[in-house]
């Protein structure tokens, strides 16, 4: 099989020209392939170990992003269409163009029910465009503004507040909090959204890696898996307040000390999992997997104060505890993640 040439290693000597600058010859066929010649611009680029990366322009231009359009038919699901647009917005896109078929018009449903997820769910986007035939959002927040780990740590302040109302509606069986819970929901989905498209935007331009906040490439994976989880610790305190919803008198005291309790423990591992992963704590993060492994004895005492209620009630109990269950498991694997993400610092 024949070799790519541009793999290759080559060594190159370094020159001085005009007393002062510094010049080294770059590879003909690597000029060739891109296109370039006499007077082109080349993007010079210093990595965090030292290395010098040398990039096309085209490489340079990635985050200008070009218009994404999405043509609409009247027949076409506000559902499906909204897929489509969450889709074109974490491709990167900063101008979605959302156009009606055959001249004919948008129907009134399918607009408004874009512009609602829009204004709701798409961090950073404006509605700028809005006829019966063209719907035009624009994502107008720059990287600098919200960092990656400023969007995770505010989406993790709220799944940790959710999970602490959801408890505290559970105690006093108040329906307008459990209410209130599942209604923040969309602000942790909002932010998981954004985080989720900064990552795929750095993976395709690691230049921007710095601009949204991460230090190496390889930290996009682990932001990647960890938002992940804490958006689906945000989902379990909605179950949790779904379950509230479902009941009809003040549990036991018994139940009441022994879930709090658990959740103390679960919250308490979450919220330490996460600082382990801002301030990259090797030992913070390790610590969070003994903490997180009391949750098992206190499950088994939930379960036994459970059987106390009504059979409809206690199905919907064990269902609360399979919850809280879920967080501090989802702590221990954020932990496993800083782990990985921090080996290097306990190693010789």
């Amino acid at each position: 099989m024949r070799k790519n040439p541009l793999k290759e290693s080559e060594t190159r000597k370094l020159q001085v020209t005009g007393g002062s600058t510094y010049v080294i010859s770059l590879p003909k066929r690597w000029v060739t392939q891109n296109g370039l010649e006499k007077g082109s611009s080349l993007l010079v680029r210093q990595e965090e170990n030292g290395t010098l990366a040398i990039l096309p322009p085209e490489l340079g231009r990635m985050e200008k992003t070009e218009e994404a359009i999405i043509r609409v038919s009247q027949e076409d699901r506000s559902e499906a269409i909204i897929r489509k647009t969450v889709s074109v917005y974490l491709r990167g896109y900063n101008i979605i163009h959302i156009r009606a078929k055959d001249q004919k018009e948008i129907l009134s449903t399918q607009r408004n029910a874009i512009k609602t997820f829009a204004r709701n769910m798409l961090v950073g986007t404006e509605i700028v465009i809005d006829t019966s035939t063209d719907l035009k959002l624009q994502v107008l927040l720059s990287y600098p503004e919200l960092s990656v780990p400023s969007a995770l740590r505010r989406m993790s302040i709220i799944t940790a507040s959710m999970h602490k109302d959801a408890i505290t509606a559970l105690k006093n069986i108040d329906y307008q909090l459990a209410k209130d819970v599942r209604a923040t929901d969309y602000e942790v989905n909002r932010f998981h959204l954004y985080i989720i498209r900064q990552l795929k935007m750095a993976i395709q331009n690691p230049r921007i890696i710095t601009e949204i906040g991460l230090k190496k490439p390889k930290d996009c994976l682990g932001y990647r898996l960890v938002t992940k989880m804490v958006e689906r610790t945000a989902d379990h305190a909605t179950n949790i307040a779904k379950n509230v919803l479902l009941l009809k008198k003040r549990l036991n005291e018994e139940f009441l000390q022994t879930i709090q309790e658990m959740n103390k423990v679960a919250i308490s591992s979450f919220e330490t999992a996460i600082e382990s992963l801002f301030i990259r704590d090797f030992d913070l993060a390790d610590s969070v997997i003994a903490k997180a492994n009391k949750i098992v004895s206190l499950e088994k005492k939930a379960l036994l104060s459970s059987k106390e209620t009504g059979i409809e009630e206690a199905a919907n109990l064990r269902l609360v505890i399979e919850s809280v269950r879920r967080i501090a498991e989802y702590s221990t694997d954020i932990a496993e993640i800083v782990l990985n993400m921090t080996v290097e610092s306990v190693i010789g």
